[in-house]
């Protein structure tokens, strides 16, 4: 990555009402440098800085502070999308206003939750942008995405995600909807092109790639039948039905938006999830869907999967119930239902998310190869469901989906 992909006016200037505000006794700004803060195919949807400055404080001792920067790629595509849904206010909304406000209805129950970092607003900023304190320095940091979660990782995800769904739809019983652009996600009738786009290119070297995969006989007539209805399922997906349990969904729930803080000996401290542009209020499926079967080690993917609903469900029943909602509480079978319901969405999970999630480190890795058609983005993707470690997931998952009928039109 070339410095020359920092824009000029990441200077800081822009940092100086935030460093005011935050830092005891500052006096001035001793030394300014901003990288690129995440490697090829760690982060697709933005451009990540890391922002270190070395501030002089009033009584002469010197302090190292760093943020976390994110903007938008300068690519034409992505443009395109950004116009249809700008994931840089949907992700402010959410750090100024939506998770304050579930912090708050904890705290008001007295009980103490934090979901994630603290946001900061830059004045000057020339383009989109989210400021985000830097958690490296709290310790926080990602599991290994190619290993796969173990059973502590995941079990604390859920009870962390179960608190956010059971103060989402605490919200919205007290409080009314939220605002339209947390309501459809990607998934909505403005995006079919692009849906469309994506899903030739990706779904045809899937198809192309399933051949390769053991015992794929079973299963390739289902997945050729369905890509044709693919995007009208999605987009079918994004309407929520109100007679269901609904919550605002993360969206984007794979373990390198999770971060955990250790203690002295290792152990899980403290669990924050980051990067909140595709939040999308409707069926818990999606989420659950979504970071089981993109983030989960191999061993217990398909077998503990039944028994991680559980750990979900009796968190979440735990966390309405100090909320006082005021709503039926879903029962666990409510909420295996709605799975099966939706369960061709774990498909898109398996054959989009997973890939990206389990490919070794790569430089084709970026957004614009994880949906274009160029020779490329073709390399990436087939390197992407060829892989020997997305193999065994595909091979185990596969036969899931069938058997539970989620590859059914």
């Amino acid at each position: 990555m070339a410095a020359s992909k920092i824009p000029d006016w990441i200077t800081s200037d822009l940092f100086e009402d935030i460093l005011k505000a935050n830092v005891e006794g500052y006096s001035k700004v001793k030394s300014f440098k901003a990288d690129i803060g995440s490697a090829a195919g760690e982060n697709y949807a933005t451009v990540m800085l890391r922002v270190n400055i070395e501030v002089e404080l009033q009584d002469g001792k010197s302090k190292s502070v760093s943020y976390m920067v994110k903007l938008p790629h300068q690519l034409e595509t992505y443009q395109e999308m950004m116009k249809k849904t700008n994931i840089f206010d949907t992700e402010r909304t959410m750090y100024n206003e939506v998770v304050p406000e579930m912090e708050a209805l904890y705290k008001a129950a007295g009980v103490d939750i934090t979901f994630g970092a603290k946001s900061y607003d830059l004045k000057n900023a020339k383009t989109d942008y989210v400021a985000l304190e830097d958690l490296g320095i709290k310790g926080f940091k990602n599991a290994n995405r190619l290993e796969g979660l173990d059973q502590t990782h995941t079990e604390r995800v859920l009870r962390k995600l179960s608190q956010w769904h059971a103060a989402s739809a605490v919200r919205v019983a007290t409080k009314g909807p939220y605002p339209d652009i947390l309501l459809s996600g990607l998934f909505k009738e403005d995006n079919r092109p692009l849906l469309t786009e994506m899903m030739k290119g990706m779904g045809g070297n899937f198809v192309k790639s399933c051949a390769s995969y053991e015992g794929y006989e079973v299963f390739i007539d289902k997945v050729k039948a369905l890509l044709p209805v693919f995007v009208d399922k999605l987009i079918e997906f994004s309407k929520i039905d109100p007679t269901e349990f609904n919550v605002l969904n993360h969206g984007d729930l794979w373990s390198n938006n999770i971060m955990f803080q250790y203690d002295a000996f290792g152990k899980i401290k403290e669990v924050y999830m980051v990067d909140y542009q595709m939040p999308k209020y409707g069926t818990v499926a999606q989420d659950l869907l979504y970071f089981l079967l993109s983030s989960t080690k191999l061993d217990d993917k398909v077998t503990k999967f039944d028994y991680y609903i559980k750990v979900y469900h009796e968190n979440l029943v735990e966390h309405l119930k100090i909320l006082k909602y005021s709503k039926p509480i879903p029962g666990l079978r409510d909420i295996h239902l709605t799975l099966l319901k939706y369960g061709y969405f774990g498909y898109s999970v398996v054959t989009g998310v997973m890939g990206a999630v389990l490919l070794d480190p790569t430089d084709l890795a970026s957004f614009e190869n994880f949906v274009g058609d160029t020779e490329a983005g073709v390399d990436f993707q087939m390197q992407m469901y060829n892989g020997p470690r997305y193999r065994k997931h595909i091979q185990a998952v596969m036969p899931w989906l069938l058997n539970r009928g989620c590859l059914d039109m």
